[in-house]
């Protein structure tokens, strides 16, 4: 009889625990969403910010133990969206992201087998150099494009001119 009571109390308590669980579990993974980009200065700035993470990433590479996978979250939902900018810059794009792909795919390897070789053939100045001319495609479109549009047009954050300030450009 005393061992039924234990178990009622416990059920209780998994009762009001579940619900609690879910509600947190939700609120987080709601959090991490990004909100869709809708202008093309939106999925610029987004694909910039990727490619400039990723070289701060690869700059560490030497020095991890366990190396982390390259960001491809901007580009999996733009690629498709990228028409307004130069040929040039697609292409460059596509090709960054491609690799950055093909790493990943190294790094998760190397950790389902728990071994660095599947690293040992990864040239990281061969990865560094397209993340370069992307992150100088984009800041110079996103430039010239912000310019274009002028202060206080579109969304106003970061990029938008308004009370955000700061800049992803520097200037």
């Amino acid at each position: 009889m005393f061992e039924s009571c234990a178990f009622d109390t416990s059920a209780e308590q998994w009762s009001w625990l579940i619900p609690l669980i879910i509600i947190i579990v939700l609120s987080f993974v709601m959090r991490r969403r990004r909100p869709a980009e809708k202008t093309p200065q939106d999925i610029a700035s987004s694909l910039l910010m990727d490619v400039m993470a990723n070289q701060r990433a690869l700059e560490k590479f030497d020095t991890q133990k366990r190396p982390k996978k390259l960001q491809l979250g901007s580009w999996k939902r733009n690629s498709e969206k990228i028409d307004f900018l130069e040929p040039s810059l697609r292409s460059t794009l596509t090709d960054t992201f491609r690799q950055i792909e093909d790493f990943n795919l190294r790094v998760e390897s190397a950790k389902m087998y728990k071994s660095t070789s599947y690293l040992f053939g990864v040239n990281i100045e061969k990865l560094q150099q397209p993340l370069e001319k992307s992150r100088e495609g984009l800041e110079e479109w996103l430039k010239a494009n912000i310019e274009q549009v002028g202060p206080g047009a579109g969304r106003q954050g970061c990029l938008g001119g308004g009370m955000g300030g700061g800049s992803l450009l520097g200037g």
